[in-house]
């Protein structure tokens, strides 16, 4: 009887060199962000503004998340070897370029994004923005190859795969706007309104980019659940929909100038409906899990 320990270690012994590699650099990605929170914190900095510590802190937090959860979903389709370490080798490349600029812009205490202040600082704000790119050409590969190349996996993995690229297409997208806002208003001299214009959108950017993790993640807790596919497949279905209601409402707060944690009545209610159904689905997940765990050791 297979625990999830045990599937959770075969996600390792059973990748491929260019999967491994991006979950050795998540890790370290991950744990630079760890370390800048705990400076930031240790020092009493301020978490806003385009200096603050909060930027490589967030930056190598997300990015080792994300950086592992693509590597990790993409391994379910079927793409061809040279074509998949392609994709996978720009997405590693560009989220550590993206995370190690970050840091060192802060580090130097001028602003990584929107900063032409000198030839220096253009290059690395235009690195930046190309690095963004090459992770929206790569995630709209992945995307394309969850729609037409899942090969034989479940249905409920499939529409997970389907519903955490597109959101992670959603998130990326938002992301582009930002920079583009920013970047038009720092070249037009107003580089305050840059970093305050293109900040409204992060909470749409931050809610969007974890899909990719959190439906694969569901499906693949379920398949411990003793029930059948199809209960599998809806209840993946149910949590895909709920995490398109809370991104859709946190998007039109974005867009609104709404901070999620002052929305209005109704909006807060649709996002704690989304919030419990999926907290509901992952709780039945986890469930599942444990108790095929807990009948392992029994056996």
């Amino acid at each position: 009887m297979t625990t999830s320990r045990g599937a959770v270690r075969s996600i390792w012994d059973e990748g491929r060199w260019v999967e491994r590699v991006a979950y050795v650099l998540a890790a370290v990605l991950f744990a630079s962000g760890v370390v800048h929170l705990g400076v930031l914190v240790v020092s009493g900095g301020s978490w806003e503004g385009p200096l603050s510590l909060r930027k490589p802190t967030t930056f190598g937090l997300s990015f080792g998340v994300t950086l592992a959860s693509v590597a990790w979903a993409t391994s379910y389709l079927t793409v061809r070897s040279r074509v998949r370490n392609l994709l996978l080798g720009l997405f590693i490349a560009a989220s550590v370029v993206e995370t190690v600029l970050v840091s060192m812009q802060a580090w130097r205490g001028v602003p990584s994004h929107f900063n032409f202040e000198t030839g220096f600082d253009n290059a690395v704000s235009m690195t930046l923005a190309a690095g963004g790119g090459v992770i929206i050409l790569v995630a709209v590969g992945f995307a394309a190859a969850a729609v037409v190349g899942v090969g034989a996996i479940t249905p409920s993995m499939r529409v997970a795969l389907r519903a955490g690229f597109g959101l992670l297409l959603v998130a990326l997208g938002a992301g582009a706007v930002m920079i583009a806002t920013g970047v038009v208003e720092a070249r037009g001299g107003n580089p305050q309104l840059a970093y305050d214009t293109a900040g409204a959108l992060k909470p749409l950017h931050f809610v969007a980019m974890h899909g990719i993790l959190v439906l694969p993640g569901l499906a693949w807790l379920l398949r411990f659940d003793n029930g059948s596919e199809r209960r599998r497949t809806a209840i993946v279905g149910v949590g895909a929909i709920a995490y398109a209601v809370l991104t859709a409402v946190v998007g039109v707060e974005s867009a609104t100038g709404v901070s999620p944690l002052a929305a209005p009545p109704l909006q807060t209610s649709f996002s704690v409906a989304a919030l419990v159904v999926l907290l509901g689905c992952g709780g039945f997940a986890m469930g599942g899990a444990l108790h095929r765990d807990g009948a392992a050791v029994r056996a």
